[in-house]
Formats: structure tokens, C-alpha cells, sequence
């Protein structure tokens, strides 16, 4: 079995790749290690890794951008399987394997052993997505995150702090968008939110639907509609804590695998953590998947959160 990390040297706090690099020495079985040096790199590394034919495991070292882009790579090679060593300050993916997901996915001797499932991929205009897409105020937020930390004597949460302000008090929540999922057929109607979940978590904390699963053949989608400011505080606590299903005449939710939107104005839509930007998009299940390892011993499938809280 081959083994590779892809390091993103740039990812995560100062030191990360420093402490990264000193575990590295210490493994028991034979590695490769390569760093990325720029945008696509991973994804670049991966295939290449993966059209090689031989059975490969791929560590993607760094935050959702770098798992992200290492599973476009993969994505549909049998013979290969990635997972993501947790060195960014954002990754969001890995806390449905519970909340010491940083403790037990840095245990690299486990993690080499562990077993593997084959996860469901969102399409996304082409890119293929493993996590979360979203398409609202929340991703309008998220982009400018990415705007705001590239400056200087901006830290991470001020980024977000400014972004926030920016998209919510100056800009407004909501947008007119077009939405066909199922049943559900919105018209050029103001959205708040919209949603698309294979995983459980986005957005550093978020949690919109507690019973997703990466592996069940279903995308679970939310879209939020039209709210003042004080509805929209107040609600997101609970959206983002599983709790969608309590208000219906706000949030409607569709399970399925295909939702297209569009919009007259650009829409600004991240895709695990990655930003896209068009008029009109459609995201499906992908026919392709991507096999993703997790150490041994860590508790997979995961609880249904919204089950849990019920007990």
C-alpha cells in the first residue's frame, strides 16, 4: 500500500507544519510527502496519485480547501482512498467523527490501519463537493471571509466578524432566487438560505440537518425563506443545531438528490469551504464517489444527532 500526504504548507496555525513534519518521521511504515505551492496543487497530486493504479492512501494535510480539492482528484479511482490529517484552523468535514476528531485523526500510526467507506459526492456545476454547499447569506459570509483575512492585523475571527457585519447589516439577508428541488418550486422568491448537505457540518459550527450521511445516497436540503433581521437572530440558533424540522412555515426541507437555483444577480455559492460564483447552478449526487478511511477505532457511522437530543 502506498501512502502519500499532501501538505499544505500554508494551512492551519504557525508551527503546524513544523509539528506535522516531526510525526512524520516517527512512522512505523513507508510515506511519500508532497506540498502544495498553490491553488489546484492537490488536486493535481491526488490524480496523479490515483491514475497510477496502484491501491493508494492519500492524506490530505490541511483544512476543508485542501480535503476538498484532494477528493476532485480521487473521486471514482477505486483504487485509491483519501482522509484529511486536521492542520487547518477549519475542519469542518471531520467533526461528524465526533468532537476529539483533531486528537484521533492526528494518531497517523491508527489512521494508516483504519478501515475505509465509500462516501457520496455532490456535484456542484462540475466541482464535486463532499461536505456542505451553500448558497445564502451564510455563503455570502464566508466568501468575504476569505476577502477579510488576506488583511493585514485581521485575525480569523475578525475576518469573520467583519464579513458578518458587511453581508448582514450593510448588504441585507436575503436575495431573490429561483428554486427547484422536488416538489418544491420557489419562483423568484427572496431566500434567506439555502442549503445542501452530504455531511453534517459547515461553516465552523454549523449544523443544519443532525441525521445527514455521507453515504446514504440522499442530499438533505434547506431553504430558508424570507425574514426580518430580529426572526433571522433568532432563528439561527436553532438552525444551526439540527432543529430545522420545528419550523416549517420558515425553513422548508427536501431529501433527495438534485436541486437546481438560479437568480438574475451573480450568486455567490462555497463548496466545502470553496468558492464558485454564476447566475444558475445545479447540484446533484454525483455518480462518482470517493473512498475515505478513518482511524481505527473511531466511532463510524455516526449518532443521529437529532435522535440523540430526543432521548
Amino acid at each position: 500500500m502506498r501512502h502519500l500526504f499532501i501538505i499544505n504548507p500554508v494551512a492551519g496555525k504557525p508551527g503546524s507544519t513544523k509539528r506535522l513534519e516531526e510525526l512524520l518521521t516517527d512512522l512505523s511504515f513507508p510515506h511519500e510527502v508532497q506540498y502544495t505551492t498553490g491553488e489546484g496543487d492537490a488536486e493535481r497530486i491526488a490524480r496523479e496519485a490515483a491514475a497510477a493504479g496502484q491501491p493508494v492512501r492519500i492524506y490530505a494535510c490541511g483544512g476543508d480547501g485542501t480535503l476538498n480539492e484532494t477528493v476532485n482528484g480521487a473521486a471514482g479511482y477505486p483504487n485509491a482512498a483519501v482522509t484529511n490529517v486536521p492542520k487547518g484552523t477549519g475542519n469542518d468535514f471531520l467533526k461528524i467523527f465526533g468532537p476529539n476528531y483533531r486528537e484521533i485523526f492526528y494518531d497517523l500510526e491508527a489512521l494508516a490501519v483504519g478501515p475505509q467507506t465509500a462516501f457520496d459526492l455532490m456535484d456542484c456545476n462540475g466541482k464535486l463537493g463532499i461536505d456542505v454547499v451553500c448558497a445564502g447569506v451564510d455563503a455570502r459570509i464566508a466568501a468575504g471571509v476569505h476577502r477579510y483575512k488576506n488583511w493585514y492585523f485581521v485575525s480569523g475571527i475578525g475576518a469573520y466578524a467583519l464579513s458578518l457585519i458587511e453581508n448582514i447589516f450593510l448588504w441585507g439577508i436575503c436575495r431573490p432566487m429561483t428554486i427547484h428541488m422536488g416538489d418544491v418550486d420557489w419562483q423568484n422568491r427572496q431566500t434567506a438560505i439555502l442549503c445542501i448537505c452530504n455531511g453534517r457540518h459547515y461553516g465552523g459550527g454549523f449544523m443544519p440537518v443532525g441525521e445527514a450521511m455521507p453515504d446514504d445516497g440522499v442530499l438533505d436540503m434547506l431553504a430558508v425563506k424570507k425574514v426580518s433581521l430580529f426572526t433571522f437572530v433568532r432563528l439561527l440558533k436553532q438552525y444551526s443545531t439540527g432543529h430545522y424540522a420545528r419550523y416549517p412555515q420558515l425553513i422548508t426541507a427536501y431529501h433527495g438528490q438534485t436541486v437546481s437555483f438560479s437568480s438574475q444577480e451573480e450568486i455567490t455559492v462555497v463548496v466545502d469551504g470553496e468558492v464558485m460564483q454564476d447566475t444558475s447552478f445545479t447540484v446533484r449526487l454525483s455518480e462518482k464517489k470517493v473512498n475515505f478511511f478513518y482511524p481505527q477505532g473511531a466511532s463510524y457511522p455516526p449518532v443521529n444527532c437529532a435522535e440523540e437530543e430526543s432521548i
